[in-house]
């Protein structure tokens, strides 16, 4: 009897758990383009682009291994451009005894695909996403009874099961995190190498012009498209990062630079949330580098630490607390995202730098999400579905899975403290020392109230005093309440008075 196996976007791995007892003589893979996923948000142009590319060559691979693939495109006549639609299409087609697929990346998708076993009256098996390191069971486990459910002693758990960056059960160099040795901001003449350049093969120019008649009113521009969209092509960007810009991503993670969007960061995420890259092949490339002496310490304990440490408890976080963990406010934010997201037209020289590098590239890395469209968002009280729907849409790496924990928890605070143990909110001060874009911006970092000043300041003091009493008890918050109660009560309304005046003069997108 014939199985429908399902392979959704983002699942574009040979090792899918979807794929595992495949029988290519009685079993259909079903792989589907439908205009509800480019339109539920406005997604990126190339980060459309690359899932539907990087679909249709894992198709052709498939295909080439004697695999029966009905792959359904967007243009297809009778397309209902939903996944629902099309999963009742292809069990009309070839009455399959049963459906297997493997979790979907996103609660409202698992939704869908618990409701079709009623919908066709047909056995659905949804199994477990083995592409992770961590299996959700484990996570919960982790999570169960624990007060705080902090990344720092999960990703400890995850060093011991795996074995990376060990030696004789303690943790290599003896510390398990080297976080402030990646804290240098980029010194004056060092260039960062520039990552491979993946030429548009014909599937993906037939894609690109695809996206640019049928997705014409998303944002960004498909003009510097350069995503790897193969298995082969995301190990050549892997072995190129640990090669070239692996050796000083430890010390230089957290800069900011004018012209330099992709410093010496992997922009590998785009890959490993499609399944183009697994991410113990990751972690092992850059601990094999480590270990034959070839990068510091630092590099590759940053650098696995995103992947085995975040990546991993994100991904945990998010299916521990959804739903309702898309509805979380609990700093009571409620103001509309300014335009200047779309448009980066501010006069803030870091925000408009991380929009518009965001608008060419579909990227951004994760200082300019948390420290600078992160943080303005955060200080301005912007509603947390505004910011979700923001970041979910504008980046080639965002599904909700990583980017609601991420944007929720790590940059909005709104989950009151589950992740984060307090809100990471900051000056421009902290800009100004990991970046070099203050000295051409329009306002003044070292100035707090009135015309010109900085609004990151006087945004960062009205936050601060704007909830004052809900951090009260809060140690970590105690050096910024403390600095608050000893201040002028003069300077402080001064302050107050200009970030209102700031976020007042905000045009919200029309």
């Amino acid at each position: 009897m014939t199985v429908l196996r399902l392979v959704l976007g983002d699942q574009c791995a040979r090792s899918l758990s979807a794929l595992e007892d495949l029988d290519p003589a009685r079993d259909v893979v079903l792989m589907m383009e439908v205009r509800q996923e480019g339109t539920y948000v406005p997604h990126h142009a190339q980060k459309i682009a690359l899932i539907l590319s990087a679909m249709r060559h894992f198709a052709r691979a498939l295909a080439a291994r004697g695999v029966r693939v009905d792959y359904v495109r967007l243009d297809d006549a009778g397309n209902t451009h939903s996944f629902g639609g099309e999963v009742a299409r292809a069990v009309a087609r070839h009455r399959p005894a049963r459906i297997v697929l493997t979790q979907p990346g996103e609660w409202r998708v698992l939704e869908m695909a618990r409701r079709w076993e009623d919908e066709h009256a047909i056995p659905v098996e949804i199994r477990e996403d083995a592409r992770f390191l961590n299996p959700l069971p484990e996570f919960f486990r982790w999570a169960g009874g624990r007060k705080q459910l902090r990344m720092e002693f999960f990703y400890r758990e995850m060093r011991r099961a795996t074995g990376l960056l060990m030696e004789e059960g303690e943790p290599a160099g003896g510390q398990w995190n080297l976080d402030a040795e990646n804290r240098k901001p980029l010194p004056r003449g060092l260039r960062p190498p520039a990552p491979p350049r993946f030429a548009p093969d014909a599937i993906t120019q037939e894609v690109i012009a695809l996206v640019q008649r049928e997705f014409n009113a998303t944002f960004g521009t498909l003009d510097t498209f350069n995503w790897p969209v193969t298995a082969q092509e995301a190990r050549i960007a892997l072995d190129d990062f640990v090669a070239h810009r692996l050796p000083l991503f430890g010390d230089h993670q957290d800069a900011m630079a004018e012209g330099e969007p992709f410093l010496f960061h992997s922009l590998l995420s785009p890959a490993m949330n499609i399944g183009l890259l697994l991410p113990r092949e990751v972690c092992d490339a850059a601990e094999a580098a480590w270990r034959a002496g070839l990068v510091p310490l630092n590099a590759a304990e940053g650098f696995i630490r995103q992947v085995l440490g975040w990546r991993e408890y994100v991904r945990g976080l998010y299916w521990l607390r959804m739903p309702g963990y898309a509805r979380m406010n609990a700093l009571e934010a409620h103001r509309p995202l300014p335009a200047f997201y779309w448009t980066a037209n501010s006069g803030m020289r870091c925000v408009d730098q991380a929009v518009a590098q965001t608008r060419d590239h579909a990227y951004a890395h994760h200082i300019q999400r948390l420290m600078v469209t992160g943080n303005y968002a955060l200080l301005a009280g912007i509603h947390p579905d505004a910011v979700n729907e923001w970041y979910l849409a504008v980046y080639a790496d965002a599904y909700q899975w990583v980017e609601l924990p991420n944007v929720t928890g790590m940059v909005l605070h709104a989950d009151g403290g589950v992740m984060a143990s307090k809100p990471y909110a900051a000056s421009g001060a902290y800009i100004n020392r990991m970046s070099d874009h203050c000295g051409r911006c329009r306002f003044d970092v070292k100035r707090s109230a009135g015309e010109g000043a900085c609004p990151f300041n006087a945004l960062y003091w009205d936050f601060i005093a704007r909830h004052a009493e809900r951090f009260a008890a809060n140690p970590r918050m105690a050096m910024p309440l403390a600095t608050l109660r000893k201040m002028d009560p003069a300077k402080l309304a001064a302050m107050r008075a200009t970030a209102a005046a700031h976020l007042d003069s905000v045009a919200p997108l029309g």
